[in-house]
């Protein structure tokens, strides 16, 4: 692929996911993510239908017999919920999804209200109050609070916040460097970009079988979401595209198995697959003959939706594509968009090479 052709397949990925990033949307609460990806997905002539518990489920079908495909990507993001809203106007909040504590302080968000979109601080104390601290205390979410520059209940309710809000991370994704982005809600806005963008680049007069692209919901909370639409798409294989967490930072933990900007994740296992052979080495082989960079993951730290498609019906063959990520569930995300093009690239590929659901079987 040429220079040209790969800054031509980042600039259209980068623009999606710029706009699905700026969107509030936790587990639970992916109502905006989901009358976007409808719109798009209408717009590009996919059947669209949105479940009982908000999946966004869209099918491309091919002009030639094949398989049946599915891929998911998940459109929540971790996030909270309003809890409480104190006499001075503070708000104590709940999480979704997993968060550290220890980065929690000081950062803004957004709390998504019928009054409209307000940004808000996670408060923390003024350095000049350290000496009467313990320096070393990382405080639990639950002693934490919102600041929304309000001053009482009543000013609260005047902006129209109430418990049971959503509360998303208040970041703009902007470029870092000359080929990585920093932002919020890349896990899984970014899976969320690959597929809608593969779906709109599959010529259906040539495509053999039949794509389900899964949107899904509340994955960061248990993989709802795919539990649901796995139910009901009765699938011969397959795959989730969500990021996974790089090992090639100088902390005591990370072991350089994974790497920003060496290409795609195959996934061999997590902590909730152990993903298909054949579906592993189909994805390899593929890669290899279009010189699409990858590689091979084995990280038990996460799950996918993948988790859940693999134990529907009678148990599908399922693989994962992997977008590395540094900095995960935080405000400052960080994707290479050479990583995310390749993803792109080798989710199409692999579309483009289906011919028979078969060759996926167990001992095939």
């Amino acid at each position: 692929m040429s220079e040209r052709r790969e800054r031509g397949d980042v600039s259209r990925l980068e623009q999606t996911l710029r706009e699905l990033t700026a969107l509030v949307g936790p587990c639970g609460y992916e109502h905006d993510v989901a009358r976007y990806l409808v719109n798009a997905l209408q717009e590009l002539g996919a059947e669209v239908q949105v479940d009982g518990v908000g999946n966004v489920i869209a099918a491309v079908r091919g002009a030639q017999p094949g398989p049946r495909l599915a891929v998911s990507t998940h459109m929540d993001e971790v996030g909270f919920v309003v809890k409480k809203v104190e006499p001075n106007g503070l708000l104590r909040f709940e999480k979704l999804g997993g968060h550290d504590d220890r980065i929690l302080l000081a950062q803004q968000v957004f709390v998504a209200s019928a009054g409209g979109i307000h940004r808000g601080v996670i408060g923390t104390i003024s350095a000049h109050m350290n000496r009467f601290d313990d320096p070393t205390k990382v405080r639990h979410y639950r002693q934490l609070y919102i600041d929304v520059g309000a001053t009482s209940r009543d000013e609260v309710a005047e902006l129209g916040i109430s418990v049971g809000d959503p509360i998303g991370w208040a970041t703009e994704m902007q470029p870092l460097g000359r080929h990585r982005w920093v932002g919020k809600s890349f896990d899984d806005r970014a899976g969320c970009a690959v597929l809608l963008e593969t779906l709109r680049a599959l010529r259906r007069e040539s495509l053999h079988g039949t794509v389900y692209g899964v949107f899904s919901v509340q994955e960061e909370v248990g993989l709802r979401g795919a539990r649901v639409a796995g139910q009901h798409l009765d699938a011969d294989v397959a795959l989730a595209v969500d990021t996974t967490a790089v090992s090639d930072t100088p902390e005591e933990m990370m072991d350089g198995t994974l790497g920003l900007g060496a290409g795609v994740g195959i996934k061999v296992m997590d902590n909730s697959l152990v993903a298909s052979v054949r579906v592993r080495r189909t994805l390899m082989e593929v890669a290899r003959a279009a010189a699409i960079p990858y590689q091979l993951e084995v990280f038990t730290g996460i799950g996918t939706d993948a988790g859940e498609l693999a134990l529907s019906q009678s148990g599908v063959p399922t693989g994962v594509l992997s977008i590395p990520t540094r900095y995960a569930h935080a405000p400052v995300e960080v994707l290479d968009g050479r990583d995310l093009a390749a993803t792109q690239r080798l989710l199409q590929a692999f579309i483009e090479s289906m011919r028979d659901g078969q060759a996926f079987a167990f001992l095939a």
